[in-house]
């Protein structure tokens, strides 16, 4: 079973705690569209600042919403060309586990 996982890699000119601060953001918007409740239940993302890298899980509708509206605040906020997108296998086991590819 597949599952649809997205992997984002920023430059390191990009300060960390703004990207942290935009997916917190971003998870702050899902929450007006789906309630707090059901991104508690539904969202899994996690963030490393030494990697400047962040991974959100979109198998749901929840997770598909975080990871449209990062993009868009992230293209905005800091402009397409400074980072990609990919799409990986697998999320972290663990907040403390590496965010390598």
């Amino acid at each position: 079973m597949n599952r649809e996982i997205h992997r984002y890699e920023f430059e390191a000119s990009v300060p960390a705690d703004e990207i942290e601060s935009t997916l917190l953001l971003a998870v702050l918007a899902v929450e007006g569209l789906h309630g707090k409740s059901r991104v508690r239940l539904d969202a899994k993302y996690c963030f490393d600042t030494d990697k400047h890298a962040c991974v959100i899980d979109a198998d749901t509708v929840v997770g598909q919403d975080i990871s449209r509206i990062f993009t868009g605040f992230a293209i905005r906020e800091f402009g397409e060309s400074t980072f990609a997108v990919s799409r990986t296998e697998r999320m972290p086991k663990t907040e403390t586990e590496d965010l390598s590819a």
